[in-house]
């Protein structure tokens, strides 16, 4: 079997199917039915994705995506079932890697855990894992952002995609652009995403230095400015 994705819904017939097409497309799977018995099985099993619905007992999805953040950069994928912007960018702002929003349909499911694993597989020995700047640096092998010197904790997209930026100084890029080159091609978002995701980075790296920043190009996108 391939890889293993735990799915985390108390809704068993949506376990059930998850779990019928994943293992259908060679997927295998450990499944949890609330919050306490999500984190249970993740520390167990040691899975390489998670499927995780927000609205579960004992512990909600919020707090089971804040728990297994303070450790482990695993992609998740939320589930909700309702459409609200405010549940899509808070995932987002947790650490979530995607979201989908309930009924779906199990084949788009399974793309996604494919976009997902494929996006976060690990780089290639010659590709530059570290870029710097005055008062800045950006490790993407361990997923570590130093601001002045001092770790700044940050969902895994922030980095990637102040890592993208600053890998490529004063170049403009679209959101679409930025979707396609962090997300993926086959992301399933929109370009709302990107926004929330610099909003998030310019807070942290508010006054940080003068001679670098994250500057909106208006009417077109976002660049990473050195001056």
């Amino acid at each position: 079997m391939g890889n293993k994705i735990l799915i985390a819904d108390d809704e068993k017939n949506i376990v059930e199917l998850a779990k019928l097409y994943l293992e259908r497309d060679g997927f295998s799977t450990v499944c949890a039915y609330d919050g306490e018995q999500a984190l249970s099985v993740f520390e167990k099993e040691a899975p390489e994705l998670i499927i995780l619905d927000i609205m579960m007992p004992k512990i909600d999805g919020w707090q089971v995506c804040r728990e297994i953040r303070k450790t482990s950069q695993i992609p998740i994928i939320m589930l909700t079932a309702k459409s609200d912007t405010f549940d899509k960018v808070l995932g987002l702002e947790l650490g979530a890697d995607d979201y989908m929003t309930k009924p779906f349909e199990p084949k788009e499911l399974v793309a996604r855990v494919k976009a997902v694993l494929r996006r976060t597989e690990p780089l290639e020995d010659t590709e530059k894992k570290v870029v710097s700047f005055p008062n800045l640096s950006i490790n993407i092998e361990n997923y570590e952002l130093k601001i002045n010197g001092e770790t700044v904790e940050a969902p895994p997209k922030e980095i990637e995609l102040l890592y993208f930026l600053a890998q490529n100084p004063n170049k403009v890029y679209t959101r679409e652009q930025l979707l396609d080159k962090v997300w993926g091609f086959d992301y399933f978002g929109d370009s709302r995403t990107v926004d929330v995701h610099i909003k998030r980075l310019r807070q942290k790296l508010e006054a940080a230095n003068e001679s670098w920043q994250l500057k909106t190009v208006w009417g077109v996108g976002y660049k990473f400015e050195v001056k």
